[in-house]
């Protein structure tokens, strides 16, 4: 049982040293709209460019999530070229994986942009009036 809370700790330390949600949003996000696109012809729309631009596009944002995920510091590089990316897939593929892929992509690239890594972790609002109630008086 010791090994599995060591573990399940350093997990949380990578985790907390990255950012790891908007980098996991952004390849669902892709992920997402790779699998769209491989759905039944009843269901696919087909708009604007097709064939390699309609399969780059998402590739690239799981690509863009997984350098998030392990490459941090060039993180403002992959949201900005991620939010790009991922309004791309609107006319390539399948509306942006029906909306979906899309939101995802771009809310997974909006918290990989606003991730500070130097930032502490907020407290509490009961632990803020308590400090500025120490600090007052």
């Amino acid at each position: 049982m010791d090994g599995r809370a060591g573990r399940r700790a350093a997990f949380r330390r990578w985790r907390h040293g990255r950012p790891f949600w908007g980098g996991l949003l952004l390849a669902f996000g892709g992920a997402w709209i790779l699998l769209t696109m491989k759905a039944s012809l009843k269901v696919v729309l087909h708009i604007g460019m097709q064939g390699l631009a309609g399969y780059l596009l998402p590739v690239l944002m799981v690509l863009l999530g997984l350098l998030t995920l392990f490459n941090p510091a060039q993180r403002l590089f992959y949201s900005i070229t991620g939010v790009l990316v991922s309004l791309g897939t609107w006319l390539t593929s399948n509306l942006g994986g029906f909306l979906v892929g899309l939101l995802l992509g771009v809310v997974g690239s909006c918290l990989v942009f606003g991730w500070l890594p130097d930032q502490e972790p907020r407290g509490s609002r009961r632990e803020r009036r308590r400090a500025a109630a120490v600090e007052a008086g």
